[in-house]
């Protein structure tokens, strides 16, 4: 089969990723920071896909910046919701930001952590949002840390270096927030890691972790097998997780008329399907999208 090729990208994809890439650079205090954040990419492209009378920018690189700062893809609009778990888990973050707490935040899987976090991130100057992966190394979490707070970095330094630098970083800005997503999915080996992040950025910086209820039984588990670093972090915890507000049937109910489903019929079939998905919201994004993508049909 041969190779297929990519329908260009129409110019008013390409201006709604400049305005999305606009705010997204606003964030950090100069092009060079946000390019690091970023993979492949330099401050001039930056520069230049932020001056709409520059062309000479590749689709292929309009892709990555859109696949990496978010919105502007070719997926249908889609509006979020302050729902009780969002509006829970902006007070926490405000909160650990503000206090340069150290929290961690379960709720369950589907309820908006990630959207939470990612628009708070957005909307707060250094807030960093960091998204973990069960299959992260030591020096590539290190390296992925580094990126997330806008570091240029050197793969070749040691992890433990790179994570000091992090810190040295964070604790020179005005109530920087670090916001670890999926943080129970990380390996053991860096447990140890928290306790020196914790350890220099106590009282200087907030450091929050997202996660599902499942690092409730891990931290069980670690500390009644005495594992390496769990002692430690349970104290500096304080002894207990953030349970996060549950979201109800109204949460949903106010996604779906906020995202165009306005029948009695409609709202009830994406009510009912909601809660026996126990109210995971992306299924009920998807339950959304197919009744508007039904009835945009029959129109």
């Amino acid at each position: 089969m041969g190779h297929v090729a990519q329908r260009l990208l129409p110019e008013e994809a390409k201006s709604t990723i400049r305005e999305n890439l606009r705010e997204y650079c606003a964030r950090f205090p100069s092009l060079e920071v946000a390019a690091n954040t970023l993979k492949n990419v330099g401050a001039t492209t930056l520069r230049n896909a932020l001056n709409p009378e520059f062309p000479n920018i590749s689709d292929a690189m309009w892709r990555s910046l859109r696949a990496q700062i978010g919105g502007g893809g070719l997926k249908t609009e889609w509006s979020y919701v302050n729902t009780t778990a969002v509006e829970d888990l902006r007070f926490v973050m405000r909160d650990t930001q503000q206090e340069q707490g150290f929290t961690w935040a379960v709720s369950p899987a589907g309820s908006g952590k990630t959207v939470a976090a990612t628009m708070y991130a957005r909307e707060e100057k250094n807030v960093f949002h960091l998204q973990c992966d069960a299959d992260m190394s030591k020096s590539e979490f290190a390296i992925d840390l580094a990126r997330a707070v806008g570091l240029r970095v050197n793969s070749q330094r040691k992890a433990r270096l790179l994570i000091i630098e992090v810190c040295e970083y964070l604790a020179e800005l005005e109530n920087p927030l670090l916001i670890l997503d999926e943080g129970d999915k990380l390996r053991e080996s860096l447990i140890a890691y928290f306790i020196t992040i914790y350890n220099r950025l106590h009282e200087v910086a907030g450091i929050l972790f997202l996660s599902t209820s499942y690092i409730e039984k891990r931290m069980e588990v670690g500390l009644r097998l005495n594992k390496p670093g769990y002692q430690e972090l349970w104290s500096r915890l304080g002894r207990k997780f953030y349970v996060v507000d549950r979201n109800n049937t109204n949460d949903v109910q106010h996604i779906a008329f906020e995202n165009g489903v306005t029948g009695d019929r409609d709202l009830q079939a994406v009510r009912v399907d909601a809660v026996n998905a126990d109210l995971d919201l992306r299924r009920v994004q998807k339950k959304v999208v197919a009744i508007r993508k039904k009835n945009n049909n029959n129109a």
